[in-house]
């Protein structure tokens, strides 16, 4: 019952960001079409995402990461944005996961996210999601917080510490290449 609720409140909300009138579209402070590549540290492992916009306020999201021991952790979906201010954005995901555990086999699942992203200066974006995993049996709320360094229009550094997700607590360096 919580799984239906959670993934229709975030439905409605999606459809509420999609409905904007020609006349006023509502356009999103960030970039949402990028390229990903992504280092995590404890446990080490390696990955990309990416990001493509299909409407002024959704967009495509895809990642994997693994270890390489016979492990990964991907995910992909659909993810929503719409300003709060001149600063900031709201953020959500649907997202689609497949985990693979090294010998225990592929386990299915879905995720939703919300978050926030705000700029503190020109340059330097922080932000931060919760959200809610249920893959097979286990059910549990993951988040984030990260921050990241815009050093050109088209590539920033980032790192970020992800809470009680897949691979645990853990930290990621990330570079992304907008385009």
């Amino acid at each position: 019952m919580r799984k239906t609720l959670l993934a229709i409140g975030l439905l409605a909300a999606t459809t509420t960001a999609m409905a904007a009138d020609k006349d006023d579209v509502v356009m999103s402070n960030f970039n949402y079409d990028y390229a990903e590549a992504r280092i995590g540290a404890s446990p080490m492992t390696l990955g990309g995402a990416f990001s493509k916009s299909i409407h002024p306020n959704a967009h495509l999201i895809a990642s994997f990461d693994s270890k390489f021991k016979g492990d990964f952790d991907s995910s992909a979906g659909f993810g929503f944005h719409a300003p709060i201010n001149n600063w900031a954005d709201i953020t959500g995901e649907m997202l689609f996961r497949a985990v693979d555990e090294k010998d225990q086999g592929v386990e299915t699942g879905m995720q939703l996210n919300l978050g926030v992203r705000q700029w503190l200066g020109p340059q330097l974006e922080v932000g931060g999601k919760g959200g809610y995993m249920s893959i097979k049996q286990k059910e549990q709320f993951t988040g984030s917080i990260y921050a990241r360094f815009h050093s050109t229009e088209l590539f920033s550094l980032g790192i970020e510490g992800i809470l009680n997700d897949f691979y645990g607590d853990h930290m990621m360096m990330t570079a992304r290449f907008k385009f």
